[in-house]
C-alpha cells in the first residue's frame, strides 16, 4: 500500500465512532460500579445507551430495560438486552473502520454465512448456570467482587467444561474467573481495567445464550503465500498467527487467509525459545523461517478467513518472497468476512504494505505530512525486528490496528537499510532457530529452557 492510500485513511476517523465510544464507556462505567447502586449519572449513562440505539431493532427493547434497571429490576433478560446494545454499537464502530479501510485500499471483503443450525439443542440449565454468575457479576460491578463471588462460577464452569459444545463459553468464563480471583479484592485496586472486563463480560453474556455463533466452514486447496506472523505471548500460552494470501486450486478469488498455532508455556520460557513450543508444526515454521509457499490440500477454512491448520493436508512448496507477495498479491485478494461477535475495533488488525514512507526517531512514520503511528510494543522478543530496524525501515508488511481512537501499524517485516547495506527481517525468520550470532551466544549462556524443563518433567513421570 502506497503512501497516499494510507495518508486518505489517517485523515479523519468515521463520524460518530467517537460518540459511539463515549456511550460505551458511560456504561462500563455503569458495570464497574455495579447495576445495582445506578447513580445519577449512571443512569443517565444506561439512558444514552438506549438513545444509541432507539432507532434500531434493539431500540424499544433496551429502553424497557434500561427503565426497569433504574426501578432495580436487574433480570437476565434485561442484562442479555443491554450486552447486546453494547455489542451492537462496538460492533457499527467496527465496521466503520473496516469499510473506511477497504475503501482506502480498494479491498474487497466476502459476505457472512451463518452456519447451519445444530441438529440437537444445548441443555438449557447448562447455560442458564452461567448466565446466572454473569448476573451476580453485574449486580456487585468489578468494585464489589471477591473471592467468594468469582468461587460461585465454579459449579457453573464444572457442567460447562462437561459439554464439548459449549467449549467456547467455558473457556472464557474461566478465563474471565480467573483474571478476577488474580485481583481479589478488585475494591483495592487503583484501577479496574472497566474496558477489558465489559468486554469479556459482554461476550460472555451473549455466549451464553444457544444460538449459531459460529459461520459455516469450507474445504480450501492451493498455494498458501505468507505474508508476516504475529507472535501473541502470554504467562501461560503463546500463539503464532500467520497473514497468508491463498491462491486457490482451481476456480475462486486469491483470499487473506489467517492460520493460527498455539501451545501452552511457563513464563520463563521467553524469547527464541517459544517457538520451540511450536515444534508440531514443522512445515509451518519452515514456512516461515525459510520464506517458502506451502501447498495445502482439503484443508477447513472458516468463514472468518481461518485455516484449521492440518500438518498432513500441508506440504513445503517454493521459496516465496512475502514483500513480493504484498505488492502483487496483497492489493487484489478478498478479505474475509468478519463473524458477529468478533466486530469489535480491537480485532482490526489488517496486513498492508506501507512503502513511501520517512522513518521518524519518535517511533512514526511520515506519510505525506500525516502521521502514522508505529507499535513498537508489540515487536515480539522471538524474532529480529528491533526499534532500530524500524527507524531505518524503507518498507514495511504489517498490521493496521486501530487503538485509542488512532490508526497504528503493528511490523511484522521489514525492508532496511544499515550501513547503506539492504536488510530485510520478518517475525517469523527464527522459527527453527535464531540466525543472528548474538542471539545464539546468549542463549548458549543462558542454557535451554525448554530442554531442561522437559528434562525434568520426565524425569517425574519416570517416578
Amino acid at each position: 500500500m502506497q503512501g497516499v492510500q494510507l495518508a486518505e485513511l489517517l485523515v479523519q476517523s468515521p463520524p460518530g465512532a467517537g460518540e459511539a465510544l463515549d456511550v460505551v464507556a458511560g456504561f462500563d462505567a455503569a458495570l464497574a460500579n455495579g447495576l445495582a447502586r445506578l447513580s445519577p449519572r449512571h443512569t443517565e449513562a444506561l439512558d444514552a445507551l438506549a438513545g444509541a440505539v432507539g432507532a434500531s431493532p434493539l431500540g424499544t427493547a433496551v429502553a424497557d430495560a434500561s427503565g426497569k434497571l433504574a426501578a432495580g429490576s436487574i433480570g437476565v433478560t434485561e442484562l442479555s438486552v443491554l450486552a447486546g446494545a453494547r455489542a451492537a454499537l462496538l460492533g457499527a464502530v467496527h465496521d466503520a473502520l473496516l469499510a473506511q479501510l477497504d475503501g482506502a485500499l480498494g479491498r474487497s471483503r466476502s459476505t457472512w454465512e451463518e452456519a447451519p443450525a445444530d441438529g440437537e439443542p444445548v441443555p438449557a440449565n447448562l447455560l442458564a448456570g452461567g448466565r446466572a454468575w454473569l448476573q451476580e457479576l453485574a449486580i456487585a460491578g468489578w468494585r464489589g467482587v471477591n473471592d467468594a463471588l468469582v468461587s460461585a462460577a465454579d459449579q457453573a464452569l464444572e457442567a460447562l467444561w462437561a459439554e464439548p459444545r459449549l467449549r467456547r463459553v467455558a473457556v472464557l468464563l474461566d478465563g474471565l474467573a480467573a483474571e478476577l480471583r488474580a485481583s481479589c479484592p478488585v475494591a483495592t485496586m487503583e484501577k479496574v481495567p472497566e474496558r477489558r472486563w465489559a468486554d469479556l463480560w459482554t461476550r460472555a453474556v451473549l455466549l451464553s445464550h444457544s444460538g449459531s455463533w459460529t459461520g459455516g466452514a469450507s474445504v480450501a486447496s492451493g498455494r498458501l503465500l505468507p505474508l508476516g506472523v504475529d507472535v501473541q505471548e502470554h504467562g501461560t500460552a503463546v500463539q503464532a498467527q500467520l497473514h497468508a494470501v491463498l491462491e486457490p486450486k482451481g476456480e475462486g478469488p486469491v483470499r487473506l487467509v489467517r492460520v493460527a498455532v498455539a501451545a501452552a508455556k511457563v513464563d520463563t520460557i521467553l524469547g527464541p525459545s517459544l517457538w520451540q513450543l511450536l515444534s508440531a508444526y514443522p512445515t509451518l515454521l519452515a514456512a516461515l523461517a525459510e520464506h517458502r509457499a506451502v501447498d495445502i490440500t482439503d484443508m477447513s477454512l472458516t468463514a472468518g478467513g481461518d485455516l484449521l491448520w492440518d500438518e498432513e493436508r500441508a506440504e513445503a512448496g517454493e521459496t516465496a518472497d512475502p514483500f513480493a507477495t504484498a505488492r502483487v498479491r496483497l492489493p487484489g485478494a478478498e478479505a474475509p468476512a468478519v463473524a458477529p461477535l468478533d466486530r469489535h475495533p480491537v480485532r482490526v488488525a489488517e496486513p498492508v504494505l506501507v512503502e513511501g514512507y520517512t522513518a521518524k526517531r519518535d517511533g512514526t512514520f511520515d506519510l505525506n505530512g500525516e502521521t502514522l503511528a508505529v507499535d513498537l510494543d508489540r515487536l515480539p522478543l522471538s524474532g529480529p525486528l528491533t526499534p532500530q530496524l524500524v527507524g531505518a525501515s524503507t518498507a514495511c508488511i504489517g498490521l493496521l490496528r486501530w487503538d485509542a481512537g488512532q490508526w497504528t501499524l503493528q511490523p511484522l517485516a521489514l525492508q532496511s537499510s544499515v550501513k547503506k547495506q539492504p536488510v530485510e527481517a520478518h517475525n517469523g525468520d527464527w522459527a527453527l532457530g535464531p540466525t543472528d550470532p548474538k542471539v545464539v551466544k546468549a542463549q548458549a549462556r543462558s542454557g535451554d529452557a525448554v530442554a531442561v524443563l522437559t528434562e525434568r518433567a520426565g524425569r517425574l513421570l519416570r517416578k
